[in-house]
């Protein structure tokens, strides 16, 4: 990514700011939700304490020797911001080890009863097995006579708003509500994405997941409706190598998003045989790359994860935290194009968003003016706005 000097590196260091909140007040809250949510041991009850402690007073601390993927880290940045504050180093750094050291301190990379369990599992599965989700799947009923188009739009829609289902923004988030005159949509290059992939296509289509459980079924029916209608021949869908911000969807998470649409009725256990067929042969690809939990931008992507996007017809970033990580979390001014801040990607590539936190790039200025004059800044953390964002400038990639 270019130096951007008029675009600085968030920090979770100001007070009163969006990320020192996230640090100071919504890292405890995970930590306490976790404590109560599974039947953990002295052990894990003691570690998850003193890691309450250390993310609020404490500085970073180097992964042990023997930890699997102590070399990863290091590459990423470990030995760089060891004995840091916590508050100090970049936010999105920050937030990931946050997430890390969560898993060591539940016992996830094992040895011992705990190896692999995933701590949010619970949330995950109470959203997932919520009526609201079973209300949601009735509701698909209705679109099987709309033409396709229609169709298409309600779906690209149930998945890109589907991302207020983030269980870690809740935490801190109330009601969201969408509220004039400031538009719900900041950003609609939803034609764009379209002419991307025409009803004849022949391409692949790459999603990279956010959440699990309700946010994580709409992309699962998106996924199913392009391929059933033809307008991708192959999909592969990112997620997650291991738990990650709370919500983060999992192979484990898709499993059970596809087991709650195959019991279900009607139009949505449809999806579900067309989702379980596409895995069965080949035309839908799960993949979790390790960089996939990098504390990094995409701009530092591997060659080989370089390579696999620009293959795709087009890959689809989903939900917050991957927005962040595709423009590089600094303080863009809004109207910077999307395209400028993704000028690295070696691909066409889109963003479907709900805003939850301050980054943000592609808006017209009077958007932006209309935003602050209604809502002052809270329009950027609140939840009640989104984007559908296209880059289709590959003329340098």
């Amino acid at each position: 990514m270019p130096d951007t000097p008029f675009a600085p590196v968030i920090l979770g260091n100001e007070p009163g700011s969006f990320p020192h909140s996230v640090l100071a007040e919504r890292h405890p809250a995970i930590v306490r939700q976790v404590q109560g949510a599974l039947p953990y041991g002295p052990e894990q009850h003691r570690a998850l304490d003193e890691l309450l402690k250390n993310c609020t007073e404490g500085t970073l601390e180097p992964l042990p020797a023997d930890a699997p993927d102590r070399d990863l880290w290091q590459a990423w940045g470990m030995t760089a911001y060891a004995g840091r504050s916590w508050y100090d180093v970049p936010w999105l750094w920050s937030e990931s080890w946050f997430y890390r050291r969560l898993l060591d301190a539940v016992g996830w990379f094992g040895p011992g009863a705990w190896q692999g369990i995933d701590p949010f599992r619970p949330f995950k599965r109470a959203e997932l097995d919520a009526p609201q989700t079973g209300e949601e799947l009735a509701a698909l009923d209705e679109l099987r006579d709309l033409p396709e188009h229609e169709r298409a739009r309600a779906l690209l829609h149930g998945s890109l708003w589907g991302n207020r289902a983030d269980l870690g923004f809740q935490l801190s988030a109330e009601g969201a509500e969408p509220r004039d005159p400031a538009p719900a949509l900041v950003a609609d290059d939803s034609e764009a994405l379209w002419s991307l992939l025409p009803t004849a296509g022949t391409g692949t289509l790459v999603l990279v997941a956010d959440n699990a459980g309700r946010e994580l079924v709409p992309d699962l029916l998106l996924i199913a409706h392009l391929l059933a209608e033809g307008r991708a021949a192959r999909a592969v869908l990112h997620v997650k190598p291991h738990p990650y911000y709370v919500s983060d969807a999992t192979t484990a998470d898709v499993v059970d998003a596809l087991h709650r649409l195959r019991a279900a009725s009607g139009a949505a256990a449809g999806y579900g045989r067309v989702l379980w067929s596409a895995l069965a042969d080949g035309r839908l690809t799960l993949r979790a790359h390790p960089f996939s939990c990098a504390p990094l931008p995409y701009a530092d992507m591997p060659p080989d994860l370089r390579a696999e996007f620009a293959e795709a017809t087009l890959t689809v970033f989903k939900g917050d935290l991957n927005y962040r990580r595709l423009v590089g979390d600094r303080l863009w001014p809004p109207t910077t194009p999307f395209a400028e801040a993704t000028g690295y990607f070696p691909g066409l590539v889109a963003a479907l968003r709900t805003l939850k936190s301050d980054v943000v790039t592609g808006l017209s200025a009077a958007t932006e003016s209309a935003l602050v004059a209604a809502e002052g800044q809270r329009w950027r953390t609140s939840g009640t706005h989104a984007l559908i964002q296209v880059s289709s400038d590959v003329h340098s990639k």
